[in-house]
């Protein structure tokens, strides 16, 4: 499993690794007796059983045969790929195309009643236009994915966002001003997308907020996330995605919403600096 800074992953790799360690001890056998039935180096028992190595689900099914216990096997591999599934590099959730990516996440959107979405860089995907979701996935085709399905991926977005503002769904949206203004899209889609925004901000469900861009800030710029209710927390990472579950570091994203929010100009001054992007367009 690739490394992550997120101590969710940690603590469920520590966790799935102490299950091991008792299956072994249940047995009456030595980490080394162990080794010489899976037939492998003691090493790598050792970095499993201290969680600095993730099993693979034949050494998982090697473990419980050593350990006589073979029953484990199903429960150990489902485990052992929900951590996997904790963080995923952008070559391997994108390796059939940009589509399957959108359509991963479509459960947990549809389970989420309140949406709470920090956003640096670029606008919120549940608020994009098509034509700014076009230039956006467009971009990330060129530099990272082979398949190119991004007509597929913009209409799965698309569609996602019909199922979201519905009105069965609140959202809290934080964006910083330099999202207005930096896009990889041209100036008539970025004005649409800008016009949008200002659109729905007026929705009786949705609360935007503007980070204006200066100096005296009493918080910095973070990495984009988004929250799930109290149940996840998803954040784009240059490398990969990474699903945030432990409820001590949910909490800190909530805290630093808390944080960002209490920065953030709403209302008519929100559309303003929104207004004052579009009029820089020219």
């Amino acid at each position: 499993m690739s490394s992550s800074p997120s101590s969710s992953v940690v603590e469920a790799r520590k966790a799935l690794a102490h299950r091991l360690v008792v299956l072994r001890k249940d047995a009456g056998i030595t980490a080394h007796e162990l080794s010489v039935r899976c037939g492998w180096h003691p090493a790598k028992t050792s970095r499993i059983q201290s969680g600095k190595q993730a099993p693979s689900e034949p050494d998982i099914r090697a473990w419980c045969a050593a350990s006589d216990a073979h029953n484990q096997i199903p429960d150990l591999i489902a485990a052992a790929r929900a951590v996997e599934s904790m963080y995923t590099e952008w070559r391997q959730m994108e390796r059939n195309g940009l589509r399957a990516a959108q359509e991963s996440v479509l459960g947990i959107y549809e389970r989420t009643r309140l949406f709470r979405v920090y956003a640096s860089r670029v606008m919120p995907g549940m608020v994009q236009t098509r034509e700014y979701t076009a230039a956006v996935l467009r971009s990330i085709q060129r530099d990272r994915v082979v398949v190119d399905d991004v007509d597929e991926a913009v209409d799965a977005r698309v569609e996602r966002q019909q199922m979201l503002f519905s009105g069965r769904q609140r959202f809290g949206l934080l964006i910083e001003e330099y999202a207005l203004r930096a896009a990889v899209c041209d100036r008539e889609t970025m004005a649409g997308q800008l016009g949008h925004l200002i659109a729905v901000g007026t929705r009786p469900f949705v609360s935007l907020g503007i980070i204006p861009t200066g100096c005296d800030r009493l918080h910095l710029p973070v990495e984009d996330f988004y929250m799930f209710d109290e149940d996840e927390v998803a954040v784009e990472l240059t490398s990969g995605y990474l699903r945030v579950t432990q409820p001590h570091e949910i909490a800190d994203y909530a805290r630093t919403f808390t944080n960002l929010s209490g920065m953030a100009v709403r209302g008519p001054e929100a559309r303003a600096l929104i207004t004052a992007a579009i009029t820089a367009l020219g």
